[in-house]
């Protein structure tokens, strides 16, 4: 499978989810924030940084950039994508995932390993872990707290993907710290499964998000 790596000037994770991508058995690509057309990839990444400095908000620049339209394209063409930290931002700023990622309920940057349960098993990242699972990722983030005004109807079609196990260290609404599409293909997610994929991090419980997309 080629899987693009979307970089924008101030991406810091992208080598990370390019490597974990290499290891999943995937070829992975670079692509850059003015690339108008990814029709030649199988899936797309949107990995962890602070895009444009986070200036206004975090993913808002990001949001209006090149390549957030052919982004939409390969949604269109049922491709999987998946948004990290700032990915997951710039997801919901384009409405590809509902709701919003907005300031920590305790305005600070906020990074810590957290317990998490993995509460839909029915998208491609998520497909390899059971429901219920509870799995060990990092956080890094400041406007990381997801908000919704009908967050019911998020969990009546089955959106929410990771709530927080125990601790809630953002104020999340309850608790929920990734959702996706009404279709399960696109993702978006603040905890960051790259640095949770080798034992040597301290968790390999994040390296089937990227094994996952392998079994399409």
């Amino acid at each position: 499978m080629k899987v693009g790596v979307i970089r924008f000037p101030g991406s810091n994770c992208d080598r990370d989810v390019y490597h974990v991508l290499e290891l999943a058995g995937a070829e992975p690509e670079y692509v850059w924030w003015d690339q108008k057309s990814l029709g030649h990839l199988d899936a797309v990444i949107i990995p962890g940084g602070f895009s444009y400095g986070d200036y206004l908000r975090a993913g808002a620049i990001a949001a209006i950039t090149p390549v957030m339209d052919a982004v939409r394209d390969l949604v269109k063409e049922e491709k999987p994508v998946l948004g990290i930290c700032n990915g997951a931002q710039i997801l919901a700023e384009v409405g590809l995932v509902p709701g919003v990622f907005t300031v920590n309920e305790h305005p600070k940057f906020n990074c810590q390993w957290t317990e998490l349960k993995v509460k839909t098993t029915r998208t491609p990242f998520t497909r390899l872990f059971r429901k219920d699972e509870v799995i060990r990722m990092p956080v890094a983030h400041a406007e990381g707290r997801y908000y919704h005004d009908n967050i019911q109807e998020v969990w009546d079609n089955d959106q929410v993907i990771l709530q927080f196990h125990g601790e809630n260290p953002n104020g999340s609404i309850d608790g929920i710290t990734g959702v996706c599409d009404e279709s399960g293909l696109v993702c978006a997610v603040m905890p960051h499964p790259e640095r949770a994929s080798e034992a040597i991090l301290g968790s390999e419980d994040g390296f089937k998000f990227f094994r996952g997309i392998m079994k399409i």
